[in-house]
């Protein structure tokens, strides 16, 4: 085993894993970085302008900028809903997007190393043990840290070992496939593809309970879908997309799926020298499946909570990532979780949401708490105005448009 003691081992090298290590690198600490390597999240890319202002993070590594979204029905209605003079949604290519993010945190001083984490081990010292494998059968090696980040994703290996009931979390599982774009008139439809515009699919046949997409990613695009149905195909799910959109065509780059958290956990700490970020915290966002913000939010506060520790000895620190993250994020959590279980339990209720989705206040709100992750309460009247409509919907009292 080495004898170097880190103050700091991160297990998985993804936006929360790569955040926190970096942040904790610039403060001055000594940080490994675990990332096994070899692997993409699936993930539609999408992005807040507030993140590259929150994490300075290059405008370069945007590979598109979509200027609106569409809302797909069950009945094949489409709204849109332009993003406006706010700004725009920007989207990443998770491959080149999580390696620069890796790569920034090397610079700042953090030791990377590419190998498969095996387990936390304890014994008479005061410290805990990480082990891990570098490649596949390999002979099982050992480092020792003062504090564990585990950033390695929904159904964390860190979670399950270390804090109770993490194997308890509810997923979705997200599969997509990377395309290249299709050109100018290679496809029957030109509107069934913009460069400039995320598509949202709310029909059943595509998810029974989540949503599908088209995002763009400038020379390619992703094409996927989520959902917690066991029974349900994805990769069908996305052929017929496919097929329906003519991009049949497009040469697939590359293929990806994994499990995606929909509620944080309960409990981020061990109590002592472990705590976990990230899906592995299971902070994605209910009803959009947003996450890269939220993983990043979540490896800043549980880096600032980890050097807490590490500076005063009180293991009570690390239970202050959680809090933050809940005050600031948690009633959005928890309407966007409501949102969900509602409008996505039926093709009947989904043809309504969208039909919603078509009122300009609606719109403008939900464009300004994207863009600035947070619920707006400069509007008050549209709020009311928003509500009611939203029990006129629930009770059908507003027919739903065809």
């Amino acid at each position: 085993m080495s004898e170097k003691i880190y103050d700091v081992v991160v297990v998985g090298g993804g936006p929360a894993g790569a955040t926190a290590a970096n942040d904790l690198a610039l403060a001055g600490h000594s940080v490994l970085l675990m990332e096994r390597g070899g692997r993409i999240k699936p993930c539609g890319g999408a992005i807040p302008p507030r993140a590259l202002d929150d994490f300075d993070i290059p405008q370069s590594l945007l590979v598109a900028r979509a200027r609106s979204a569409r809302m797909i029905a069950p009945s094949g209605r489409a709204v849109d809903m332009p993003v406006g003079e706010i700004g725009y949604v920007g989207m990443v290519d998770r491959e080149e997007f999580d390696e620069w993010l890796r790569e920034r945190a090397r610079m700042s001083g953090v030791e990377r190393l590419t190998a498969t984490f095996d387990k936390v081990e304890r014994d008479e010292h005061a410290h805990p043990i990480v082990t891990f494998r570098r490649e596949r059968g390999g002979p099982i090696e050992k480092v020792r840290a003062r504090c564990i980040i585990g950033a390695d994703g929904a159904r964390s290996s860190v979670a399950k070992q270390c804090l109770p009931d993490a194997e308890r979390v509810k997923c979705v599982f997200a599969y997509h496939e990377i395309i290249k774009s299709p050109q100018m008139g290679m496809i029957a439809n030109d509107d069934a593809y913009d460069p400039d515009r995320c598509d949202v699919f709310y029909q059943g046949k595509l998810s029974p309970d989540f949503y599908a997409w088209v995002f763009p990613h400038g020379d390619t695009a992703s094409i996927g879908v989520g959902s917690a149905n066991k029974g349900f195909s994805l990769r069908g799910a996305v052929s017929e997309m496919r097929s329906e959109l003519d991009l049949t065509r497009c040469e697939t780059i590359r293929r990806e799926g994994a499990p995606i958290p929909l509620k944080p956990l309960k409990r981020w700490d061990n109590g002592a020298d472990v705590i976990v970020a990230g899906d592995a915290a299971g902070i994605v966002a209910p009803a959009s499946g947003e996450g890269i913000y939220y993983a990043m939010v979540g490896g800043r506060y549980s880096a600032e909570a980890a050097s807490q520790m590490l500076l005063t000895g009180e293991a009570k620190a690390l239970k202050t990532a959680r809090k933050r993250f809940m005050k600031d994020h948690g009633r959005v959590f928890w309407i966007l979780g409501i949102m969900q279980y509602f409008w996505y339990s039926s093709d009947k209720r989904r043809e309504r949401f969208v039909d919603m989705c078509d009122d300009k206040d609606v719109q403008h709100l939900t464009w300004q708490a994207y863009m600035n992750k947070k619920l707006v309460r400069k509007k008050p009247l549209a709020h009311v105005k928003i509500f009611l409509k939203d029990t006129a919907h629930l009770l059908g009292l507003r027919p739903a448009s065809s």
